[in-house]
């Protein structure tokens, strides 16, 4: 397993590699704004921080950019609100 998360744009997904699955955030681009709007962790992943490691890393990608993101995922939303350090971004 890897903890690399990467953008997957002809599939409009953030992803992370488990090794036998990938967990993956979808997303709508706009000019400037990434729309986070469903992630999906592989059920004999979940409860081991994947989620976690997975929209940090798509955070990242977002930041390194100079996007903002909007989250219409309720994983992303609590996300964002238990990290001050990612307010910034919020757009």
């Amino acid at each position: 397993m890897t903890n690399s998360v990467r953008d997957n744009p002809e599939l409009h997904r953030f992803e992370l590699d488990l090794g036998d699955s990938v967990a993956v955030a979808n997303y709508r681009e706009t000019p400037g704004v990434i729309t986070i709007f469903h992630t999906e962790t592989p059920s004999q992943h979940q409860g081991q921080g994947v989620a976690s490691r997975l929209v940090t890393g798509a955070l990242d990608i977002i930041r390194s950019r100079g996007q903002k993101v909007r989250a219409r995922c309720a994983f992303v939303t609590a996300f964002l609100a238990k990290h001050p350090e990612y307010q910034d971004l919020i757009g």
